[in-house]
């Protein structure tokens, strides 16, 4: 079957909807990032300098400026990976975000899929002789994460790993993160500021790893990659405490997962921001839902998944209640 690599949950979220599609936290970032995003407007008549940022960012993590790579977006990594690195075997843990496949293959390079298999979906050792292994944790859509020993076993001299963490700040002080590892060999560790403070339409993030890695992926980089705006909210956040929320997080989940249906059964044990349904029949399912005023994303165009998926967004107990009892009222319709 050919999956649409490109298909994402914003084409889903429809204005007018309650949109449970997109895996952003907030409709907009916190007053306090505002007022840094309208000053940095302000002065943005000049060329970006990323240097504080980069700094910001270092700190944050204990490694030096070197070992970072500010980008326009999680997503900008995969492409620059794609254009700076020539591997013999790349492989891509499937189900995925779908970003990562499509970058390689608009490059030319050819894909192994790596399927995990469901209900669990937990990591399996790729290919051995991977030079290239893609994977997510916590995984988007599964919702899965890996234990950070098990990642890390992945790294290995000759092979590059390229970890996407965009929601790792989802899991309450981030104890699977490998973002401060510097021993691993070839790791690179892809984060993001959109998710969690509702930066999507910014485009910004970074990329950690080892100084040669970070280098050769820079210069595939065009000049000035990341606004001014952008680089005040990465040095704005690098380092911001999200364990508060993270628990908030948690318990939402919770409310969710206890209000489903009969019949909806969610797919290995949710971690994150969102959560994978199989749902008997989603496809109607979800149209049905886009009537009642509900937007969900659909799983299929995930490589692994098939049409009885759906990705839901875990939101506050109320909007999960009302998309609950929209969600049973369809499935009992003849």
């Amino acid at each position: 079957m050919t999956t649409d690599l490109h298909h994402h949950g914003d084409v889903e979220a429809t204005p007018g909807l309650v949109d449970l599609a997109v895996n952003v936290r907030a409709d907009a970032p916190p007053a306090w990032l505002r007022e840094v995003l309208h000053a940095a407007v302000d002065g943005s008549a000049a060329y970006p300098d990323p240097t504080r940022a980069r700094a910001a960012v270092a700190a944050a993590h204990g490694r030096p400026v070197e070992e970072v790579l500010l980008t326009a977006g999680a997503a900008e990594t995969f492409t620059l990976v794609a254009r700076a690195l020539r591997p013999a075997h790349a492989v891509v843990v499937h189900p995925s975000f779908t970003e990562p496949e499509a970058a390689l293959r608009a490059h030319g390079h050819a894909v192994h899929r790596h399927l995990l298999v469901p209900p669990s979906y937990r990591l399996t050792p790729p290919p051995e002789d991977a030079d290239l292994v893609v994977l997510g944790n916590p995984t988007n859509p599964t919702s899965v994460l890996h234990p950070a020993a098990d990642v890390a076993a992945l790294c290995r001299p000759g092979r590059t790993v390229v970890l996407d963490e965009a929601f790792a700040d989802t899991d309450p002080g981030e104890p699977q993160s490998l973002a401060a590892r510097r021993d691993l060999p070839g790791l690179l560790v892809v984060r993001s500021l959109t998710k969690t403070w509702g930066l999507a339409g910014l485009r910004v993030g970074y990329a950690l790893g080892p100084a040669d890695l970070v280098a050769a992926l820079a210069a595939a980089q065009p000049h000035w990659p990341v606004s001014t705006p952008a680089l005040a909210a990465l040095e704005a956040c690098a380092g911001a405490d999200t364990t508060g929320w993270a628990h908030e997080l948690a318990a939402d989940r919770a409310a969710l997962l206890g209000l489903l249906p009969p019949g909806v059964t969610p797919v290995g044990t949710p971690a994150s921001s969102f959560v994978l349904l199989r749902v008997p029949g989603a496809e109607a399912v979800r149209l049905r839902l886009r009537e009642a005023g509900f937007a969900v994303r659909r799983g299929d165009t995930f490589p692994g998944l098939d049409p009885d998926h759906l990705r839901v967004a875990v939101r506050d107990p109320a909007t999960s209640a009302a998309f609950a009892a929209a969600l049973a009222a369809i499935l009992e319709r003849p």
